[in-house]
């Protein structure tokens, strides 16, 4: 993370050359603070009048378009918010209901987590009591359906969507975790109270059985193949990646790379060392399968979710050069970086041609590239 200093500097000199500056990344920070301005400026002219973005019944698009403009490192952190961004936060707050959870038609779990962690990126202390309760709302949402052991469940440990009828998964669980790990700060003071926490334990579980890796906790019907090892599926028993047929007649269960990129950042926010096997294992077909040019398993599906996945994942492993299958190590920022530059349109937005998981929503997709971006930039060293 940059000093103010640092942040002041570079929004106000002209483009020096890299060796002068000590930093190999002045020029690239140059371009992504520029292009995020850009991102923001086009998701402020998307707001409606009444404060929220897009969809109303969806709050996680007013969340993700509040989270863009919050985390803008063109934006004085000891100043007031901008009005626009002030006046979404308090349509965000006239959406929670008396469960904690911060929602309209369903779905409390994606839209709850994606606005806890956007109220608390906005850091101002009158929205801590909200993101309190939404907190709360997830951490009800783990599974536990109370058979003899707390995971005999293959749910169980995991969130789901907000339905305990249904399933757990992947994605629903990593933005979960995210939000209760980013919001940790609000409550460890204890001017809240004694609060409730996830049971990590049960947590941990339950990703571990969503990873092909032999010898953990993953179910019989998703054994493990060479190609998959170490990758994550959408969940226990199911993937949205396909399935290969092994030589003995059973079934693995394809890894895919955005929900593979959610378990390693899952797996850190639940404190599994660097050194954990199923860390070094996702890390490894993560490597194998390195690219920018798709989702690894998935194609153009879902890839603006991909490359946000993997700007959390690598910065929060504090990982520098990504070691790849062959030995290289890639500069991930760089790599990410310019993959997302070379894709905003001229009027600042981005937008998928793919429209799975309404990647074809420009103010989805250019929250997305956007959070991205700041991902990236505030991971940048001070120091090559």
């Amino acid at each position: 993370m940059k000093t103010a200093l640092c942040l002041a500097f570079a929004s106000t000199i002209a483009l020096a050359p890299a060796q002068e500056t000590n930093n190999p990344y002045l020029s690239l920070q140059v371009e992504i603070k520029q292009a995020i301005a850009r991102g923001n400026a086009w998701l402020a002219k998307q707001q409606k009048e009444d404060g929220h973005w897009d969809d109303a019944e969806l709050p996680a698009f007013t969340a993700l378009a509040l989270t863009a403009g919050a985390r803008d490192p063109g934006r004085d952190p000891k100043a007031d918010l901008p009005p626009h961004i002030a006046k979404g936060f308090q349509w965000l707050l006239k959406q929670q209901k008396e469960d904690g959870g911060i929602y309209n038609k369903g779905l409390s779990v994606y839209n709850t987590a994606t606005a806890v962690t956007a109220l608390t990126a906005g850091g101002l202390p009158e929205y801590e009591p909200a993101i309190v309760k939404g907190r709360n709302h997830l951490i009800d949402q783990q599974w536990d359906i109370g058979q003899k052991k707390e995971t005999d469940n293959p749910n169980d440990g995991g969130i789901g969507y907000g339905s305990k009828n249904d399933r757990s998964d992947m994605s629903n669980t990593y933005l979960a975790i995210e939000a209760i790990a980013l919001s940790q700060k609000v409550i460890e003071d204890g001017k809240h109270g004694d609060q409730p926490d996830l049971d990590w334990d049960a947590a941990i579980t339950f990703l571990s059985r969503c990873q092909n890796l032999e010898g953990g906790k993953a179910l019989p019907e998703t054994a493990e193949s060479p190609q998959n090892k170490g990758g994550f599926r959408y969940g226990p028993a199911e993937t949205k990646a396909g399935e290969d047929k092994l030589p003995d007649g059973r079934t693995a269960l394809r890894s895919y790379g955005s929900i593979s990129y959610a378990g390693l950042l899952s797996m850190i926010y639940a404190k599994l060392g660097p050194d954990d096997p199923r860390i070094v294992a996702v890390k490894e077909w993560l490597g194998k399968n390195y690219t920018l040019s798709e989702n690894p398993g998935m194609g153009a599906q879902g890839l603006f979710y991909y490359y946000q996945t993997m700007s959390k994942a690598l910065s929060v492993a504090n990982i520098n050069k990504f070691k790849l299958a062959d030995g290289k190590e890639a500069d991930w920022r760089n790599d990410l970086a310019n993959a997302l530059l070379s894709k905003q349109r001229e009027d600042g937005s981005w937008t998928n041609e793919n429209a799975r998981w309404m990647e074809s929503n420009p103010v989805l997709v250019t929250a997305y590239c956007v959070m991205s971006l700041e991902q990236i930039y505030y991971s940048i060293p001070s120091e090559p």
